[in-house]
């Protein structure tokens, strides 16, 4: 029976996935089942094409090898798999059928099923995080860089604890965000280009290729570097699981990120802050009830994929759990990692979309400044009568801050009529003065270190 992309029971597949062509046309190559079998059978063939540079089999073999590797099908693994009760020998016995009786021997010669399996899934998912998912981010990261350059002049007030506090740059608030988000493209490229395979046999000891070889270093080591990657230092049926954590672990980080991007804009987007809003278009249906709501969908989807597949990282680190030389505990659950890197890429793609067309409402973002304008001075009044020598600033601030709100007049007023405060205000300089009547100068440097950090990351990403 044919299947129905909505006969699915995984959500990822029949909403996010299947249906997303870019992602599915993007990923398939390196995250599907089909993929996986490709890959494990690319792991077969480069074994024996090995072994014919070391002289054990001819090259005609290795040649056999490859193109009957090349044509094996996951359908017919499985298949075979339904047959014998195990899919590493499924595949061998899909390849040994398209080759001579000379060539059968040397399909899957030395190895075990998890030197294939373990080669197979790093090869895979070092691909799909360089070739697809790392220059989604870079794409993404570009997006954030040009907002923030952008908006670096743009009058925002700060927020700690969901309170106004400071003035700040609505590019100074992208800005965060391009830097911790830079920070985890460097590190999902570090751990995509650790992960390891291995050939090293049953118990990793290297038992069955030592009858054959002086050096199986070095034949592991030619074996997988034909897959672009490299051998553990130190293996038993499985590659140290380690590397895969890494991995996964700076997706998870990297999705953390986005995720609380997601957050602040879906705040911003508040009905009475409104600083911010996603593009809507003409068709779009915000309520199902309520012809006039205008939701932030789209960052609201990332915080709740986020949600859904940051726990999948406990997963990975009890993976890293396997007794002795192996236990068969990790081999259904390291089967939902690829899970993760769809919705990650899936997410960014989703974010590159919104944040593309994000609308940046200036006047409401000076509406919202202007409601603690006259309170904002307080800090530097307090930092600079200090400075000048006020015995007690911060309470003498705190105190007038107080009457400000309770009298619901402009600090600014009540400080130029406390005669107590001119011999200080006179000690300071024009600049700072200028400051206590014009909160929208208490920047400091916003702009500035949003340029710094948009320079670091165009140049160290190369954008």
């Amino acid at each position: 029976m044919k299947a129905d992309i909505f006969d699915m029971v995984s959500p990822l597949d029949y909403r996010y996935y299947g249906r997303n062509s870019d992602a599915f046309g993007k990923l398939k190559d390196y995250l599907s089942e089909n993929a996986m079998i490709k890959y494990m059978a690319k792991v077969e063939a480069a074994l024996t094409t090995t072994l014919s540079e070391m002289g054990l089999c001819s090259k005609k073999i290795a040649r056999e090898v490859e193109q009957a590797a090349g044509k094996v099908t996951a359908e017919e693994v499985y298949k075979e798999e339904d047959r014998i009760k195990h899919n590493v020998r499924a595949l061998a016995n899909s390849i040994r059928k398209r080759v001579s009786k000379e060539a059968k021997p040397y399909v899957h010669f030395t190895s075990t099923s998890h030197d294939i399996i373990c080669s197979a899934e790093a090869a895979r998912f070092k691909d799909a995080m360089e070739k697809v998912i790392v220059p989604a981010c870079v794409e993404l990261e570009k997006t954030l860089i040009e907002i923030a350059l952008r908006e670096k002049r743009t009058l925002q007030i700060g927020r700690t604890h969901g309170q106004h506090a400071e003035p700040i740059t609505f590019g100074f608030t992208m800005a965060e965000y391009v830097d911790r988000f830079g920070n985890r493209i460097l590190a999902m490229k570090k751990a995509a280009s650790e992960l390891r395979g291995k050939l090293s046999g049953a118990v990793g000891a290297y038992n069955a290729s030592s009858l054959f070889f002086k050096n199986p270093y070095e034949f592991e080591k030619k074996v997988l570097s034909k897959l672009g990657i490299k051998p553990a230092m130190h293996s038993t049926q499985v590659a140290e699981p380690e590397f895969m954590a890494d991995l996964l672990h700076s997706v998870v980080s990297a999705f953390g990120v986005l995720a609380n991007l997601a957050d602040d804009m879906r705040h911003l987007q508040r009905s009475e802050i409104a600083e911010v809003g996603e593009a809507f278009g003409k068709q779009q249906v915000g309520s199902s009830t309520m012809p006039h709501k205008r939701n932030p969908i789209n960052f609201e989807n990332v915080k709740s994929m986020f949600k859904a597949f940051m726990p999948k990282m406990i997963t990975a680190y009890l993976d890293q759990i396997s007794e002795h030389q192996r236990d068969l505990t990790n081999s259904a659950s390291q089967r939902f990692n690829a899970e993760l890197l769809v919705a990650f890429y899936v997410s960014v793609r989703r974010l590159k979309k919104v944040l593309d067309n994000l609308v940046v409402d200036r006047r409401n973002l000076q509406k919202n400044f202007d409601m603690s304008s006259s309170l904002i001075v307080a800090e530097p009044l307090y930092i600079l009568l200090a400075a000048h020598g006020h015995p007690d600033a911060h309470e003498h601030v705190r105190r007038l801050a107080q009457s400000a709100r309770e009298q619901n007049k402009p600090l600014e007023e009540l400080i130029a009529k406390d005669a107590s405060l001119k011999k200080y205000l006179a000690k300071m300089t024009a600049a700072q003065r200028k400051v206590l009547t014009d909160p929208q100068l208490y920047i400091g440097r916003a702009v500035q270190t949003t340029e710094r950090v948009c320079r670091h990351w165009k140049k160290t990403l190369r954008i």
